[in-house]
């Protein structure tokens, strides 16, 4: 794997999480977002029952990196789209620009397609996450609680065409926190 500046990065691994590394995610999130409101998100999604992946990022024998992948249905008329959102995304200060963020999201959207996963949703930074497909243009057709952030809002189809008619998103009550 090479970082951004193009350097190879030996000996990163990711891999589901477990249990035992939940104190860990909790300050990888923490220190990363330097709140607390991300960790305590990843506590309640997982208590709702709406956590659908989370991974974690290992380079050289420590845990340095997260995502989390929550149910988002989408609905529309009698159809019901199988999408996620993706949410919280972190990579402790001193490993960030390394390229750790960016394989984290391709796994991710990796094994939500393997899972049959339609569409993912993100509320992140518009110049980070269209390198992967996200557009703002098609979250756009979605009614959602999150619109008027603007191009930090946006959407990918894992299945074609699935949000070109648009539809409500359902997140979990765990970020009406």
């Amino acid at each position: 794997m090479t970082n951004s500046n193009g350097k190879t990065m030996i000996d990163l691994t990711i891999r589901l999480e477990t249990p035992a590394d939940h104190p860990l995610v909790s300050q990888i999130n923490e220190a990363a977002f330097e709140q607390k409101d991300e960790a305590q998100l990843i506590v309640a999604l997982r208590e709702e029952g709406a956590l659908r992946l989370s991974l974690i990022a290992i380079l050289e024998g420590q845990l340095v990196g997260h995502i989390m992948f929550s149910d988002l249905p989408i609905t529309r008329d009698d159809l019901i789209v199988d999408g996620v959102a993706l949410a919280p995304m972190a990579v402790l200060p001193e490993y960030q620009n390394k390229g750790i963020g960016s394989a984290l999201v391709r796994e991710g959207i990796e094994i939500c397609q393997i899972l049959g996963v339609e569409a993912i949703v993100v509320l992140g930074h518009p110049k980070f996450y269209p390198r992967f497909g996200f557009a703002p243009k098609l979250a756009a057709l979605l009614t959602s609680p999150f619109k008027e952030v603007g191009n930090a809002f946006m959407a990918l189809e894992l299945k074609e065409k699935t949000l070109s008619q648009g539809g409500q998103v359902h997140y979990a009550k765990a970020f009406a926190i």
